[in-house]
């Protein structure tokens, strides 16, 4: 495997009989701890020209030698494809995307992914975790839209990492939900983790949750659904949409967390209302704005995504409904 950079250091007093996979990343903080054990088991870091374990703990005065090797190609192809970029420098990617697009290829969705895109618009990336990849700090369901941030170089990778794990980063979401919450505003303090008996899906009631917490307030009322506007403060898999069913209102057009709509009130407008939100092909959320730090300047940054055809449509009939009965 070819090489680059050389690294070559004495330890300190200060750093005595710490891992060597830690003292590692203190020197080097572009560098994951889990790709420097990658590099310590492979022989590429060597202590006094020895090949030693990741939890070696080092010893004052030892010397630190050995090479980076260049990133390897990444094993996922590059796929040409049309992305909404709303933003792009050296170190990020910020991209609006569509519902229907998986973010990273699994089983199932081995081709056609962000991902795959991303490669090919990117065909020149630095690496990240010794592998010509995009960095993935976050991700969106395949059916939600909005705004994602992506990351292109190590450094901007762990920067924004670390303000995810330290919730520095504000993301807020749009999400027209079944029925009408009993106030303006609340929050959801409730664990989300996997279903005990539907792996396919999430719950409040788990053998392994994680706290998570959803804040939301009211942003328009029609009959029959209200739009919130939800700022996401963790970040657990299909957390709105499991937390939006525990407070009784489901998202519309959710395939998995949704209830069936039934029309129990007469008239031709309710009914017109019912058909309409039972029209829905995908559950009606959208990642509308995201705030973070830049990796490299430290400014606070926002970046916003409109309402995407489907979900706008739906939400200007509503209005005209509310208006034709006015």
């Amino acid at each position: 495997m070819p090489c680059r950079d050389g690294i070559d250091f004495r330890i300190s007093l200060q750093d005595a009989h710490k891992r060597l996979d830690a003292v590692l990343t203190d020197r080097l903080p572009d560098l994951s701890r889990s790709y420097a054990a990658v590099l310590i088991r492979g022989g590429y870091i060597k202590v006094d020209a020895v090949e030693r374990k990741p939890s070696y703990k080092v010893k004052s005065g030892e010397r630190v030698a050995g090479t980076l090797p260049e990133p390897e190609p990444a094993a996922i192809a590059s796929e040409p494809m049309a992305l909404d970029i709303i933003f792009e420098d050296d170190a990020l990617i910020v991209l609006n995307k569509p519902a229907g697009l998986v973010v990273h290829p699994a089983a199932g969705h081995a081709k056609g992914t962000l991902v795959n895109g991303l490669l090919h618009h990117c065909p020149n990336l630095e690496g990240i975790g010794g592998e010509k990849r995009p960095g993935i700090v976050h991700r969106l369901d395949k059916d939600t839209s909005g705004v994602m941030v992506v990351t292109k170089t190590t450094q901007a990778h762990h920067a924004l990492s670390r303000q995810f794990k330290q919730r520095s980063i504000r993301k807020t979401y749009l999400a027209l939900v079944q029925g009408a919450p009993g106030e303006e505003s609340g929050m959801v303090d409730l664990p989300v983790g996997r279903h005990p008996v539907d792996r396919k899906k999430m719950s409040t009631i788990s053998r392994h949750p994680r706290g998570a917490l959803t804040v939301w307030r009211v942003k328009d009322k029609f009959p029959g659904c209200t739009l919130l506007e939800v700022d996401l403060k963790t970040g657990r898999t299909h957390q709105i949409r499991v937390h939006c069913k525990a407070m009784g209102c489901p998202i519309v057009g959710d395939p998995l967390y949704g209830a069936r709509l039934h029309n129990h009130r007469s008239g031709k407008r309710q009914a017109d209302i019912s058909a309409l939100l039972a029209s829905a092909k995908r559950q009606m959320l959208h990642a509308h704005r995201l705030v973070l730090f830049h990796p490299i300047t430290g400014t606070e940054t926002a970046f916003s995504a409109p309402l995407p055809e489907d979900m706008q449509t739906i939400l200007d009939t509503l209005t005209q409904l509310n208006a034709s009965n006015g």
